[in-house]
């Protein structure tokens, strides 16, 4: 019988790129959205401007996680 439930190792190796996309993708849903903020009512305008905040908070964060991913990529974790 198999343990289906042991935990799979730990592999970072990818983090960075994967960090990357992820910014990449959170800006372009900025960019998105600020394009479909002319055409909305002023509550839908208010409500994404707040979203975009929330993203770029996110954005700041995965890049502090990049530096932090990156520096232990050179360190020598894998």
């Amino acid at each position: 019988m198999v343990n289906q439930n042991r935990p799979k190792p730990d592999d970072r190796s990818d983090n960075v790129e994967k960090l990357q996309t992820m910014v990449q993708n959170t800006i372009e849903n900025i960019e998105e959205s600020q394009d479909t903020m002319q055409f909305a009512s002023e509550k839908d305008r208010e409500l994404i401007q707040a979203k975009n905040e929330r993203r770029e908070e996110a954005i700041q964060a995965m890049r502090e996680e990049i530096k932090d991913e990156a520096q232990d990529r050179e360190n020598g974790f894998r």
